[in-house]
């Protein structure tokens, strides 16, 4: 039996605001992510992962939502959206759209109107309303700094687990389990394949609203914030809608937890069919961490993805290079190399193809990201890994936008070496590294089991060999170089290892494929 089209995807994540402007506005949009899906298609990428365009005040960036069935003129309208729909699956792209169900925007009708209304209203129901003196009802902190309560004009407090704009749905409420029922089906019915689901681990809070110590309020299994065991029941009537569909759909959950056991609760065949395997992202340049996160994964979840970088978290290849951008582009290349080999989906946030790093200088004035200006610019925040795609040209918007066009966040001059146009045709760039190996992924993944075996002769703990049937992975975090399995084809290499590797050695900081 073959597997579902999701079961071996690579997903590329479409931060929209920065993917491609089509309106002259110098924010991206859905005219400009139709344009640039040939592109995509030619990469080698199966499936798209828009973040939210629907009507918003953007007070976070579209993850504050004032109506989930509709797009903002930010963003374009419903007809460039199904316009943009058709043309990637005729060019045999799958469609994942972002839902937004722990809070809505301050803006939202419903929230509106439960300010309107007394306390105790059914409007004020669907939210998480409660009694309070001068003080905040709890010690509960907002993951954007500052406490997670705003009181409301008439005394009553309302709980923001993200900024204030953000008020929390609370979901023993009837009226809000169904509105989501029908905004699923509503995309669904427009012919999106699947569902991101943010804060898929938020949602129910536990009843009471107890204090909770500050090192408990972190993203964790099970407590009193998060992962209560009430969000499951969501799911398996998610699940329901999903199945009554054809075509596959899906739908993969956002769960920031601290076991891979928890994360597998999501991950059944009643409820969500992925999850993101954060802890792939959060692993230090390590095999030891490499190899425990990728035994933990496979031992225990189910359908297992991988990701490197998204719109939270500082690109991938800062994040391993920090002082020296050159280590962290081939470090974040055989990362890439290694996540591709593993049995599983494999996510890709736009712009890694070609090598992005980390956006660490953009002036205070410039910064939108609500957790920058939360904390007084004590938390630089997230608009570094947000900063629209350089397309070509040798300056700015390089191709984002029409020439003269400002971008909403402003992009470094060194990006000129990095486009899209620069790197195209180039065999030693990282963009056609990528297509390589994406298309390489393609042809084998059919043939692959879905399980790996480690194999001895690495000469040091800092390096990992590992095959998956007639595919072996090898990649080196070491200092020096390793000897690799005799009598091996080099199917693929990072660079500038490849010439080494075809005598038998893999250098420090490199990966590769290899055929016994």
């Amino acid at each position: 039996m073959n597997n579902p089209w999701w079961r071996d995807a690579v997903v590329y994540e479409i931060y929209v605001r920065s993917f491609a402007d089509a309106s002259g506005d110098g924010v991206g949009d859905l005219a400009g992510v139709r344009s640039r899906l040939p592109y995509l298609a030619e990469l080698g990428v199966d499936a798209i992962w828009l973040t939210p365009f629907y009507p918003s005040p953007m007070a976070d960036g579209g993850y504050d939502v004032a109506d989930y069935r509709d797009v903002d003129p930010l963003f374009g309208t419903l007809a460039d959206f199904d316009a943009m729909v058709a043309e990637a699956h005729a060019l045999g792209l799958r469609v994942l759209v972002d839902i937004v169900p722990n809070h809505s925007s301050s803006a939202h009708p419903w929230f509106q109107a439960a300010l309107a209304a007394e306390p105790g209203s059914p409007e004020r129901a669907r939210y998480i309303f409660v009694d309070g003196g001068e003080l905040p009802p709890n010690n509960w902190q907002s993951t954007f700094s500052g406490p997670a309560w705003t009181r409301a004009p008439d005394g009553q407090w309302y709980l923001h687990l993200f900024a204030p704009e953000q008020p929390d749905f609370n979901w023993r409420d009837p009226d809000v389990q169904a509105d989501f029922l029908e905004t699923l089906r509503f995309w669904l019915d427009r012919g999106v394949d699947g569902f991101r689901i943010d804060v898929a681990m938020g949602l129910f809070k536990a009843e009471g609203l107890p204090d909770t110590p500050p090192e408990d309020q972190a993203f964790r299994a099970e407590s009193p914030i998060w992962g209560r065991p009430e969000v499951h029941e969501v799911y398996r009537e998610w699940r329901k809608v999903l199945d009554s569909y054809p075509g596959e759909r899906m739908a993969v959950g956002e769960v920031w937890t601290d076991s891979a056991e928890d994360l597998a609760r999501y991950v059944r065949p009643d409820e969500l069919q992925q999850s993101f395997n954060f802890a792939w992202l959060q692993a230090p340049w390590s095999a030891t961490a490499f190899r425990t996160v990728i035994e933990d994964t496979l031992g225990t979840v189910p359908s297992p993805t991988w990701v490197l970088s998204n719109h939270d978290v500082v690109r991938h290849r800062t994040r391993y290079g920090e002082a020296d951008p050159g280590t962290g582009l081939r470090r974040a290349n055989a990362a890439l190399l290694t996540m591709l080999a593993l049995p599983g989906s494999a996510y890709l946030y736009q712009g890694e193809e070609l090598g992005l790093p980390e956006v660490k200088d953009i002036p205070p004035e410039a910064r939108q990201d609500p957790i920058f200006h939360r904390s007084r610019g004590t938390l630089t925040g997230r608009d570094g890994c947000r900063v629209p795609l350089p397309w070509s040209g040798a300056e700015p918007p390089y191709g984002f936008a029409a020439p003269g066009v400002r971008p909403w966040l402003p992009q470094p001059a060194e990006w000129a070496e990095l486009s899209a146009e620069r790197q195209t045709g180039d065999p030693g760039s990282t963009l056609e590294f990528y297509r390589r190996a994406l298309a390489l992924r393609r042809a084998l993944v059919p043939s692959l089991p879905d399980d790996i075996t480690w194999l001895d002769g690495a000469d040091t703990e800092d390096a990992l060999f590992f095959a998956r049937g007639g595919l072996i992975c090898a990649i080196n975090c070491g200092l020096g170089p390793v000897r690799l399995p005799p009598h091996s084809e080099v199917l693929i290499a990072t660079a500038p290892a490849e010439a080494d590797v075809r005598t038998g050695v893999l250098p420090p900081d490199a990966a590769a494929w290899l055929r016994a």
